[in-house]
């Protein structure tokens, strides 16, 4: 694999085993980091005769919020869909503690795994508490429909996300922001290890942006979840991630710290954007500043 270093050269490390080692300390939750259970080996995707990745190598650091970026088309969703089975590869394969994701039972996937895609659709007139609650069936068997702990994982969800007041309302009811949230709800009650997320700030204002990204570094921190998530602004990536990904062209450009990755010249060569990079004056992280914008010229 190829991640960008301090000095924009990017260099190779090997993978060992299922997963490739990544050097740091230990991560949340007392994980080690290198560690990955979710892999994916010379994945080929493709939507009929349309290569969109090819031949990708991708291990997701355990207990680490990874955030996938790159320009519009490149394959970050369309990876994430295979993180999740929900695209099957057309070549090589994705792994999910050693064992291909293609030959492990759904019911398991669904424990292992939650999964929030770009643009999901609710049955028509489904409440807001009736949808969060579905991310609990693959934790109940016909024996066992409703359990307390069941309650308290979708009451703790729509919490979380601040859409408590609206559990009563039709989710066909509520603002483009609003069902987000509730979406968002449904993966976190599903109580996942494993949490992928697209493009989850999409039709939120920048306050619930914030509060979205900072509850899932919360999730991380404070329940050791992995998590993988695709955002198309840089900056927040950049603020957000423990690791990132960029990609172009369905391929992997560079990844590693978003402190070693996010450079002038990894945003020219990714992105065509000609930017200065300058430490983001609260947290420290890179913060993108693009080039001069286009200024009509006096007398016009």
């Amino acid at each position: 694999m190829r991640e960008h270093g301090a000095g924009g050269e990017v260099r190779t490390y090997e993978a060992s085993g299922p997963g490739a080692v990544e050097p740091g300390a230990s991560g949340p939750g007392g994980v080690t980091p290198g560690a990955s259970r979710l892999v994916a080996r010379a994945l080929t995707l493709a939507y009929e005769d349309r290569t969109v990745v090819d031949g990708l190598d991708l291990a997701v650091p355990d207990g680490r919020v990874s955030v996938i970026v790159g320009p519009n088309a490149c394959g970050k969703s369309t990876t994430l869909r295979a993180l999740g089975r929900l695209l099957r590869p057309k070549g090589g394969s994705v792994l999910l503690d050693g064992a291909e994701l293609a030959k492990i039972p759904t019911r398991r996937i669904a424990r292992a795994i939650g999964l929030l895609p770009q643009s999901p659709s609710a049955p028509e007139a489904i409440t807001v508490a009736d949808l969060v609650a579905r991310g609990r069936q693959p934790h109940q068997r016909w024996w066992q429909q409703w359990s307390d702990d069941d309650e308290r994982a979708v009451t703790d969800a729509m919490a979380r996300t601040d859409v408590t007041a609206l559990a009563d309302r039709p989710v066909d009811e509520l603002s483009g922001g609003q069902r987000q949230r509730v979406w968002i709800a449904m993966a976190l009650a599903q109580e996942t290890e494993l949490l992928l997320l697209d493009e989850p700030t999409t039709f939120l204002d920048i306050a619930h942006q914030v509060e979205v990204l900072d509850l899932v570094r919360r999730l991380n921190h404070e329940r050791a979840r992995t998590v993988v998530i695709v955002l198309h602004d840089l900056n927040q990536a950049a603020r957000y991630a423990d690791h990132l990904i960029a990609m172009k062209a369905g391929r992997i450009v560079a990844e590693g710290p978003p402190g070693e990755v996010v450079t002038a010249e990894l945003v020219r060569e990714v992105f065509g954007l000609a930017a200065v990079v300058i430490p983001d004056p609260v947290t420290g992280s890179p913060l993108v500043v693009p080039g001069m914008p286009y200024r009509p010229e006096s007398g016009f």
